[in-house]
């Protein structure tokens, strides 16, 4: 450097030069976060997280359009309350070793700011165990509460209290639910509480859960009965699949709704302190895979009325509160629009669809077995007509055409052979790996209603993420979701930390792995 601080010209040369070498410095110690838009002012007292896993941007409209339809009014004149917030920005949702995200690891960028790997739950791409929003949340002394439709140890409700190589390492994640002494969680149920299934069983969770201070209510009474004060484990009595609540249209008056289960949740967490609180739509996704529009629209209608109770609450401490909505990644490839169609859209035949496609499914699974080679089309005529509306004689907008029929018997004989097919064979571009007769069905119905899919699997297709309340305005614009969980974690006055960091202290390890 000598050379050029020679003399006067030297001199400034050298400053030039040392200017940039700091500057550079500087930037590259910068964390990877530094030019994202973070809130600076006063954290938000209580925040609510809802998160619509496969909630895509046409996921937010099918409903609008389908309610626009049955009440006779013009698309537009009809809002869920998530499309009705001030601020609407637009997340992308690629993960750090996939461009199409799953689940645990878009729940992990959401709660922690880290961009991860597939599957990883609660860990950073290199295995190292990152703090979840809601831990944070807890060590400062607001409650926690997690509530999501499908089963409480899955992998959106799971990234924000588990730390796990992968998602299917149920037992152990139930049992950092257990240790995570946090205040409420509600929905769905456990999938290996016991270890069944775990190569290594550490003991039944939920006797563990108990011994930690836990109440379990696994009824609608009990579930009632819970009062401000105590740890409380909710979940419905009736799980039918996958230890999820019933999807939204198969639901009995019997069944607590996602909306129910978050208003106990404000009253069991509500306290001079503050809360935090995520809401998982799960079985919108769920819903998507299969795709099924009607079983979509509906959870998504339960969803958002989970979300108004959340408003409801914000309208009561407007100055205090934080309500951000965002899916996870879009799921299905769904389409406002079908070939078939051209431009004309028919929303309102959905009404016609009278069951989800799981219940369907169950319907054929007792018929094929109770007719082992005795199986006839023409039984499912009166099964389709009562339960979707579809016309076999032609007639009307639910009349059926030929070679739609013929699609049909096709789809039966396949059903009726138990062919389900794992990967990417012809039959799984026709059906997926669910039932041939009750996708085919439901395929035909969403077609004449105007709604398309283009996958059974995620996409990766941008979300909408909304705001309403404390820090709404960072939430605008367009951003990575990881980029959307370090937004967060500011609204609370937090930043994105590994969980052996000191509580409030950033780790610069983290530029290395998640500017990318």
């Amino acid at each position: 450097m000598s050379i050029f601080c020679s003399g006067k010209a030297g001199g400034k040369q050298c400053f030039c030069l040392l200017f940039v070498l700091v500057f550079v410095f500087l930037c590259l110690r910068l964390p990877a976060w530094a030019d994202i838009s973070l809130h600076k002012g006063k954290p938000a007292k209580y925040v609510f997280v809802f998160v619509g896993d496969g909630l895509g941007i046409p996921h937010r409209q099918a409903p609008e359009a389908f309610l626009a339809a049955m009440e006779g009014k013009n698309f537009g004149d009809v809002k869920m309350t998530m499309n009705t917030f001030p601020v609407q920005g637009v997340t992308t949702t690629y993960a750090n070793d996939r461009f199409i995200i799953g689940s645990a690891a878009s729940g992990t960028a959401l709660a922690s700011g880290f961009i991860t790997n597939i599957g990883f739950i609660g860990m950073g791409p290199d295995l190292k165990p990152v703090r979840s929003i809601a831990h944070m949340a807890k060590e400062k002394g607001m409650k926690v509460g997690i509530v999501s439709s499908v089963s409480i140890d899955h992998a959106t409700p799971a990234a924000f209290y588990a730390n796990q190589p992968h998602r299917s390492m149920y037992h152990e994640i139930a049992h950092d639910l257990a240790d995570s002494g946090f205040d409420y969680f509600g929905g769905g149920g456990f999938r290996d509480p016991e270890g069944t299934r775990s190569k290594a069983p550490k003991g039944d969770a939920l006797e563990k859960a108990r011994r930690n201070g836990y109440a379990i209510a696994t009824d609608r009474r009990a579930f009632e009965r819970a009062k401000s004060g105590q740890s409380l484990i909710a979940y419905n009595a009736n799980l039918p699949d996958g230890k999820a609540l019933p999807y939204a249209m198969d639901a009995s008056e019997d069944d607590i709704s996602l909306a129910e289960f978050t208003r106990k949740g404000i009253e069991l967490l509500n306290n001079p302190k503050g809360f935090f609180m995520m809401v998982e739509g799960g079985k919108i996704d769920w819903a998507s895979h299969a795709n099924d529009a009607a079983a979509t629209i509906h959870d998504t209608l339960a969803f958002d009325a989970a979300i108004a109770e959340a408003v409801a609450f914000a309208r009561k401490h407007p100055k205090e509160t934080l309500i951000v909505v965002t899916g996870d990644h879009e799921c299905g490839g769904m389409t406002i629009g079908f070939a078939g169609t051209k431009y004309e859209s028919a929303h309102e035949i959905l009404k016609n669809q009278k069951i989800s496609f799981q219940r369907f499914e169950t319907i054929l699974a007792d018929y094929r077995k109770s007719h082992q080679g005795k199986t006839s089309f023409e039984d499912m005529i009166p099964l389709v007509e009562a339960n979707f509306g579809l016309k076999f004689d032609g007639t009307g907008p639910m009349g059926l055409k030929d070679y739609e029929i013929r699609s049909l018997k096709e789809a039966f004989l396949h059903s009726m052979a138990g062919l389900r097919e794992k990967g990417q064979g012809e039959s799984y571009l026709l059906y997926g790996d669910y039932d041939p007769f009750s996708i085919k069905v439901t395929h035909i119905l969403n077609q004449k209603a105007g709604i398309g899919w283009t996958s059974y699997s995620h996409t990766g297709a941008p979300v909408i993420t909304s705001a309403m309340g404390v820090g709404e305005e960072v939430f605008n614009g367009y951003y990575h979701q990881s980029d959307l969980g370090k937004k967060l974690l500011s609204t609370m006055g937090f930043s994105p930390r590994y969980a052996d960091a000191a509580p409030g202290a950033g780790d610069m390890r983290q530029a290395a792995v998640i500017g990318f």
